[in-house]
């Protein structure tokens, strides 16, 4: 029954947007044409540019008298305040904007999602573009508002002096292959629950902080390594945050819908609501009991407007 209360909530939320969409103009233009399209490539430009305007501003070592602090160890408790940082604000947005653009913000997510034909190349695309210019923007804030000996480095994601940039990308590879494995799991449509993802994804995004910062930062994000790149103007191994999450999501992807998807070959959600309104064990409300109940209570109503006056 939690199925079915979800898909009918997606049901009615798919229902309110069709009047807004309305119909396609042309199979190129379908989507292009549409302001929830602009809408949703906005949402992840502003998604991202705050996610690396707050993430990267917790790895300043500023202190709050304005001194500044040693960047050179990075210690435990510092790995800590950037992996709930970046957990929390990735949760955050996606509880803004998730509804909207479906919460992306990261390339190394947009790209496998279009792989899989889950969304168009076309937006997976503009979502990349959007999610690159969006961080670059957020870097410059936080640019900005730091003090100029720290410009130097604002985030930036480097390999482990004592690791090749094979091993980097293998690092980079695994954590997103983690975190995309995780966002196709918990975002799964035909899953009955209504548990929050952006919980998940949020948690998953800090453990890989706590494990991977030491390793190759764990940026698991190509837009956020590009952005802490050019505003600090440090490309030192920088494809290596391209090849490697890329990769690992693209493989995470692919895995869920051919591996580890368990509705691939079952009923629809749609469908299976249909074969649960023709069970005869199921007792069904009938639509004039809806109709007399708002009857009833539009007259209860008038009775207790009738009374007060």
């Amino acid at each position: 029954m939690e199925g079915y209360f979800l898909y009918i909530t997606n049901k009615l939320a798919k229902i309110r947007s069709e009047k807004e969409m309305g119909e396609p103009k042309g199979l190129l233009f379908r989507e292009v044409n549409q302001w929830s399209f602009w809408r949703a490539v906005l949402a992840e430009f502003v998604g991202t540019m705050l996610l690396v305007f707050i993430g990267c501003a917790s790895t300043i070592q500023l202190t709050v008298d304005g001194s500044a602090v040693t960047q050179d160890k990075l210690d435990h408790t510092r790995i800590i305040r950037i992996g709930l940082t970046f957990g929390l604000m990735i949760a955050t947005m996606i509880n803004c904007f998730g509804h909207v653009s479906g919460g992306h913000f990261n390339p190394a997510v947009s790209i496998p999602m279009a792989v899989i034909m889950d969304i168009s190349p076309l937006r997976a695309l503009m979502y990349t573009t959007s999610q690159c210019i969006g961080g670059t923007v957020g870097c410059l804030l936080l640019k900005s508002v730091t003090p100029k000996e720290f410009h130097i480095n604002l985030g930036v994601t480097g390999v482990n002096s004592k690791l090749n940039a094979g091993q980097g990308i293998g690092c980079e590879c695994l954590f997103t292959f983690t975190l995309v494995l995780c966002i196709m799991c918990i975002t799964d449509s035909n899953r009955s629950q209504f548990t929050s993802p952006a919980f998940g994804i949020g948690l998953t995004v800090s453990v890989l902080h706590f494990a991977g910062i030491p390793f190759s930062g764990a940026s698991m994000n190509p837009a956020r390594s590009l952005a802490s790149t050019v505003v600090s103007n440090s490309w030192n191994l920088h494809w290596v945050y391209w090849v490697g999450p890329i990769l690992g999501g693209c493989a995470a992807a692919l895995c869920y819908k051919y591996v580890f998807n368990p509705y691939r070959n079952t009923l629809t959600m749609e469908e299976a609501v249909n074969e649960l309104v023709r069970n005869e064990d199921m007792i069904l409300v009938p639509k004039e009991f809806f109709r007399v109940a708002v009857n009833q209570n539009a007259s209860k109503n008038v009775e207790i407007m009738s009374s007060h006056i």
